[in-house]
């Protein structure tokens, strides 16, 4: 039987290291292979990622919201609703308007019916005609119609009311018009100022007359 003698067992634990140590730079080597493989192109160029100047153009289908052609639309259908809302208020505001002069009219007419009633059957010229005063109003502030101010006073110490019948003369004393005025529940000392317009052209020129003035 052959024994190993100490010089041959030394040989091969060597040839074991140096055998071991082969084969740890080969698996180097194969990871630097592959490394220098991933860092490079065909062409050898290194892999750095390039940009361009040129942005791509974005993905609209992934946008939320209305687009400008409905905004705009939306912008137009406001400045209609506004637009008519001014309408409707200045409709409404006229229609205001017309309602207080159609009042006025009718508060006037009720108060000239009211005093043409209280004059019915007063002989003479009446009770008041110390109490009412009448004065011109320039034809430049009323279109060139001939109007007068009625001033109205309660000269008593009770309230009372009053009554005051207007002719239009011609230019040769005939009657051409008639009005009624009045005050109504006038304080005393206090002063009432209607105004009578003739309804007549303005040429022939008249003359107004304070015909009557009754206090009830």
């Amino acid at each position: 039987m052959h024994h190993p003698t100490p010089t041959t067992g030394r040989t091969h634990r060597v040839a074991g290291r140096a055998a071991r140590a082969v084969a740890t730079l080969l698996v180097a080597a194969a990871g630097a292979t592959l490394l220098v493989s991933c860092g490079s192109d065909d062409d050898g160029a290194s892999s750095t990622p390039s940009f361009t100047d040129r942005p791509s153009p974005p993905d609209t289908a992934s946008f939320t919201g209305a687009p400008p052609s409905a905004i705009a639309s939306s912008a137009s259908a406001a400045v209609e609703s506004a637009r008519a809302s001014a309408s409707s208020a200045a409709a409404s505001a006229s229609a205001r308007e017309a309602s207080r002069k159609a009042s006025i009219g009718a508060e006037v007419e009720r108060s000239r019916q009211a005093a043409e009633d209280a004059l019915k059957g007063v002989q003479g010229r009446g009770n008041a005609l110390g109490e009412v005063a009448m004065t011109g109003l320039p034809r430049a502030e009323t279109k060139g119609r001939l109007a007068v101010v009625v001033s109205i006073t309660n000269k008593t110490a009770d309230a009372a009311s009053y009554a005051a019948q207007v002719d239009f003369l011609d230019s040769s004393g005939k009657v051409v018009e008639t009005q009624f005025v009045g005050a109504e529940d006038l304080a005393p000392g206090k002063r009432a100022q209607p105004v009578v317009t003739s309804r007549e052209p303005a040429e022939p020129a008249l003359t107004p007359r304070l015909t009557k003035a009754q206090r009830y």
